[in-house]
């Protein structure tokens, strides 16, 4: 009788994983799914994949912006991250950042030290979220100090 339509989550399909007590310094690009438990310090993104996925684990910790289509965050980010579809944000997740999403759920326990910054309905690619993040830092600042 009564439907509450809930956004899901793309997919929990594993392709890649990062494993506890492993450590990665550099940049990652991925399709489909990505699972970390370890640690990354570098910047995570998807390329023309709008339906990937990351996973982060309660375990997991990443160091830097993240740029993909759908995120289940239940560890802690540093850094800013951009979401085209669905942020989900359980108990134990901890963003030290931005978070521009168009869809966001969080359940009770997770926390944000940052903006939150939603999109419109038109921002569905990856490509429109960054362009209008970097049309907006392209402002300049202005100077108030007399001389």
């Amino acid at each position: 009788m009564f439907r509450k339509d809930k956004p899901k989550t793309k997919s929990s399909r594993i392709d890649t994983l990062i494993g506890r007590g492993t450590e990665i310094n550099g940049d990652i690009s991925f399709t489909g799914g990505l699972r970390i438990d370890g640690s990354v310090n570098g910047t995570i993104y998807t390329q023309s994949d709008d339906s990937a996925v990351l996973t982060l684990s309660e375990q997991g910790q990443i160091k830097g912006e993240v740029k993909v289509p759908n995120l289940i965050i239940n560890g802690s980010i540093t850094g800013d991250v951009y979401s085209s579809s669905h942020v989900e944000l359980a108990p134990k997740a901890k963003i030290n950042g931005n978070v521009y999403y168009r869809l966001l759920e969080i359940s009770m326990g997770a926390e944000i030290n940052g903006q939150l910054i939603h999109m419109a309905e038109d921002d569905k690619t990856m490509a429109n979220i960054e362009q209008k993040y970097d049309e907006a830092n392209l402002v300049p600042k202005l100077d108030l100090t007399a001389e």
